[in-house]
């Protein structure tokens, strides 16, 4: 259809919208559709209004736009067709681009130098700081120069260097029990996650819907806490569980004949063990005298990352305690068994993938430069 210039002043001369082939049916499909983005349907609309022979006011009442973004969606149309309708010009940039003086100084400052009174930099703190050096330059252009050097001031990661004397030693006996495990032996990550509390909302929370996550209050009702041991094979994945009050070594041992009693007797078993003082007193060590089909191999101080079962109560963490609501240790413990009977039906056999010679060579090199620092 086509939209004539109206020479009352009502159409901006010089528009004249035809509607091509298939695009009524496009654009009244967009206006229809409730999941359209807006920005289409207002667009769509005033293509429509203008080839039914629509004036500028009576557009500008229909989709609240002016004239200007009228004009220039209308004569979009009659350059591009539909197709222009639903994609954005280029724009371009609202400042100058830096220069390389200027880079290097937001580099320099952002990796050798500490802003006022603060530990880390801004986006506007750096951009003030610049300014005082008789440069302007705006807080999205410093952020685009952070990104393309890959300087994220805001973020610090934690780290424990292992002082242990045989570290090198451990961690190739423990790499070893993964990638290459004794026949006829069971391999098992043991570990215990204790003081896991049972917590409860002090009011009930909302469930998701469209639109809004779920809601749980920040504050809660404590209700006792419960200590779960856990054995993992690495080989097949399974694992064996058990929750117990408290965290002793009379518990540790009640957790190894546990151990003894759901494995065959017939395998050796290799425990990979950390170094809590539970797991080095004179009765663990009695009873471990007597049941020698148990190997005992700690892993180096300040390396838990190296024993496997600590990936599974990461999981047991995030997917089932963190926003679960617990009345009692009762619900707790039973949560747990649940979990860990679903991990049971469906296990993932552990695979170790780091060299022994790659973790020893980060280590040397972090020993290293913590010393140069110093």
């Amino acid at each position: 259809m086509l939209a004539r210039t109206c020479k009352s002043g009502r159409m901006r001369e010089g528009i004249e919208v035809r509607l091509r082939p298939g695009d009524r049916e496009r654009l009244e499909g967009v206006v229809a559709n409730r999941k359209s983005p807006q920005h289409h349907v207002w667009r769509a609309g005033i293509v429509l209004m203008t080839a039914d022979g629509a004036g500028t006011m009576a557009i500008r009442v229909a989709t609240g736009k002016g004239k200007p973004t009228i004009w220039r969606w209308q004569a979009r149309y009659m350059q591009d067709g539909a197709d222009g309708l639903f994609r954005d010009a280029p724009r371009g940039h609202a400042f100058a681009a830096a220069s390389p003086e200027q880079v290097a100084a937001v580099v320099e400052r952002t990796l050798h130098e500490d802003p006022p009174a603060a530990t880390h930099w801004t986006l506007r703190s750096m951009a003030k700081a610049i300014r005082r050096m008789r440069r302007t330059l705006a807080p999205s252009t410093i952020h685009r120069n952070w990104r393309e050097h890959e300087l994220q001031p805001h973020r610090v990661e934690t780290f424990k260097l292992s002082n242990d004397p045989k570290f090198v030693e451990k961690v190739r006996d423990i790499v070893g029990l993964y990638v290459n495990p004794p026949e006829h032996a069971l391999v098992l990550s043991v570990d215990e996650k204790s003081q896991i509390q049972a917590l409860d909302r002090t009011q009930p929370g909302l469930p998701m819907k469209r639109g809004r996550g779920a809601t749980m209050t920040h504050d809660y009702k404590r209700h006792g806490t419960t200590t779960l041991f856990v054995a993992l094979d690495v080989k097949a994945g399974t694992v064996i569980g058990q929750c117990m009050l408290r965290h002793r070594a009379a518990e540790f041992i009640r957790f190894l004949r546990l151990i003894d009693k759901q494995t065959p007797a017939e395998l050796d078993l290799h425990l990979i063990l950390d170094n809590y003082a539970a797991h080095k007193t004179e009765a663990v060590k009695r009873w471990l005298a007597c049941h020698p089909r148990f190997h005992v191999h700690f892993t180096p101080t300040s390396a838990s990352w190296i024993n496997a079962v600590e990936g599974l109560f990461a999981t047991l963490t995030k997917r089932r305690l963190k926003r679960g609501v617990f009345r009692s240790v009762i619900e707790l413990n039973q949560a747990i068994r649940d979990y860990l009977d679903a991990h049971n039906a469906d296990p993932k056999p552990f695979r170790w993938t780091a060299p022994a010679d790659t973790i020893i060579g980060k280590h040397q090199r972090g020993k290293r430069l913590l010393e140069s620092i110093h």
